[in-house]
């Protein structure tokens, strides 16, 4: 009998043989039977539920509680707009091995995201199949069509993510059979489809389901927000699209979003909200997993469908500031910022910050809310301490706060604030580790860029005034007078960072240039009053220009290529390999080429 429920161990053979036949037919208590489920709009509702949950626990966490996001880490880590770096070299190798390009088919983050991708689509499936013709007994009904349609929509996101970073994926649209074999999709005996032609497949699925989705009921609609509706499916059409290099079909796809009248750009004021709890689900979200924190959530629940200790891996190395000794300040600037352990995962690559610097200002809302200059870290904490009453020329010479010898490793002279949490937001039970925000996926800012994009590559000159919207909101002190592709390109760079969308911009804009250099220059930065630079150190930077008027500078390191490791982006890894293990369960799922698979 087919079940809903797998069971978590198998009983051993033997013990079976023994038993009465007649005896085996005793139903299994807590199991529901397929035929007894998908049966009513109220099952389609629950399947549909489980849907979203399995993107939630698979997509957004690694099944389940882990340091961090294997759909974030996949496709924010190989971006030329940070560094994967931690205590010391070799302390986060899973991000090294993305952000330097050494990864590989066995490459934990790669392995979790792609199964965890597969294993949330799944859930989309059995909605879809189970509903796609209505009740057994009643046919269609307005909940079945709507949820198969949401549900397609899911799909289609998905099935894009894994187009964008594998190239060219094995195409699952619908249950698969326990013996059916998954080919590349360009290799498909059935229905071979090329890259573009899959990218453009996501576009039409979501075409084909906007009869059948509702309509976000405006700006405030929250619920709107949590649900693939019309505007959602407009934007993954449209970036699909985009992604295709059809930007005429992409321009309209994305256009309907704009006039839809049912999202806006938040003001400057709340700007930083869109990354904390109290913007869940507010009027610049097109759509986000909703985590939901409730009372009636155990510390597993919690752990298992957030992102869990990823502010912990992405924050400033706590240890590694100078707090708790005689004279010292009690504790260092990220524990008194979020009230968590830090564990220095997240690195600001100099010409970044000083791009993102000279293109915003240094009044700019969104820039200050990002990044943070290591001087303002370190003297302007509120340390409850008598270093706070101190003068800026006292604090630059004082040595009761500061950075260890360790140094800083993989950070430059801006530390990263945007993905900070803000515990009295973001909440405290079972830990302050515990983001509680829900999992943004698109933000109508994401849709903007996308539109102007769409319009720069067809010479049309009504993308300008969404281009300036984002620039003006951000209180930028660029503001484009015409559009072009490079004025979209850096804006998108900066509004979206850490966002998933870097890493898939500089493939298919080509732009690797630094993601060549990978790993051939890993900064640390040093605090001169605890470690003095020695005679070894390679092109130190002061932060100010001079030795005279800096306390702070960085040297460059490089060991993973001193290792001997491939560092560096090479023409070929621009699609990740698929894991071995998936390779191993379908002997028929060719390798991408640089990986040692045939042509593309």
């Amino acid at each position: 009998m087919k079940k809903i429920l797998i069971p978590a161990l198998l009983l051993v053979a033997a013990f079976f043989t023994a038993c009465n036949p007649d005896r085996l037919e005793i139903p299994q208590k807590g199991v529901v039977l397929t035929d007894a489920f998908y049966n009513t709009d109220e099952d389609c509702e629950g399947a549909m539920v489980a849907a979203y949950q399995g993107i939630l626990y698979n997509v957004c966490t690694e099944e389940g509680a882990s340091i961090y996001a294997p759909y974030r880490a996949c496709f924010d880590l190989p971006g030329d707009d940070m560094y994967a770096a931690g205590s010391n070299y070799g302390d986060n190798d899973f991000m090294r091995e993305m952000n330097e390009f050494t990864f590989g088919p066995n490459t934990a983050v790669l392995v979790n995201c792609y199964k965890n991708i597969f294993y949330a689509m799944y859930y989309s499936n059995i909605v879809i199949d189970k509903f796609k013709n209505g009740l057994p007994n009643g046919g269609q009904t307005a909940t079945t069509k709507r949820c198969v349609a949401e549900a397609r929509v899911l799909r289609a996101w998905m099935q894009l993510m894994l187009t964008i970073g594998w190239g060219c994926p094995p195409l699952v649209d619908h249950l698969l059979e326990y013996d059916e074999e998954l080919y590349r999709c360009d290799e498909d005996p059935n229905n071979p489809k090329t890259h573009e032609q899959m990218l453009e497949w996501c576009a039409k699925e979501c075409e084909a389901a906007l009869p059948d989705l509702t309509e976000r009921q405006g700006p405030n609609d929250k619920a709107g927000a949590v649900k693939a509706t019309k505007g959602f499916a407009y934007a993954i059409a449209g970036k699909a699209y985009l992604f295709a290099g059809k930007y005429a079909e992409a321009k309209a796809a994305l256009k309907k979003v704009i006039e839809s009248g049912n999202y806006k750009l938040v003001p400057s004021d709340r700007w930083v909200e869109n990354f904390h709890a109290n913007g869940d689900a507010n009027e610049e979200k097109v759509f986000e997993l909703n985590f939901e924190n409730t009372a009636g959530l155990g510390w597993g629940d919690i752990t298992f469908r957030t992102t869990w200790m990823e502010t912990n891996i992405w924050g400033w190395r706590a240890d590694h500031f100078v707090a708790g000794g005689e004279g010292e300040v009690s504790n260092n600037p990220w524990t008194i910022k979020t009230m968590n352990d830090g564990w220095g995962g997240l690195g600001v690559p100099k010409y970044f910050a000083d791009e993102w610097l000279a293109n915003d200002g240094p009044n700019s809302v969104r820039f200050k809310n990002s990044l943070i200059h290591i001087d303002d870290v370190v003297y302007n904490t509120n340390y409850g301490h008598a270093v706070d009453a101190l003068t800026l020329e006292e604090k630059q010479q004082s040595k009761a706060f500061g950075i260890k010898p360790s140094g800083l490793y993989g950070q430059s002279f801006y530390l990263a604030q945007k993905q900070a949490i803000n515990p009295f937001i973001d909440g405290w039970y079972p830990g302050a580790n515990q983001r509680f925000n829900n999992f943004v996926i698109m933000r109508y800012a994401e849709v903007l860029l996308m539109y102007a994009e769409a319009c720069a590559q067809t010479n049309d000159p009504d993308g300008l005034q969404y281009l300036n919207e984002i620039q003006k909101r951000a209180g930028s002190a660029h503001v484009s007078t015409a559009l072009t592709l490079d004025e979209v390109k850096k804006e998108k760079k900066f509004e979206l960072w850490l966002e998933m969308c870097r890493w898939p911009d500089m493939v298919r804009w080509g732009d690797l240039d630094k993601a060549a250099q990978a790993g051939s220059d890993v900064p640390v930065l040093y605090d001169k009053l605890f470690r003095a630079p020695q005679g070894g150190d390679q092109n130190v930077i002061w932060e100010h220009g001079s030795e005279a008027n800096s306390r702070f500078y960085t040297v460059s390191t490089h060991e993973a290529k001193d290792n001997g490791l491939p560092v560096g982006y090479v023409a070929g890894k621009e699609y990740f390999p698929f894991p071995d293990i998936s390779k191993r369960q379908n002997p028929q799922l060719n390798q991408l080429p640089y990986w040692g698979g045939g042509a593309q």
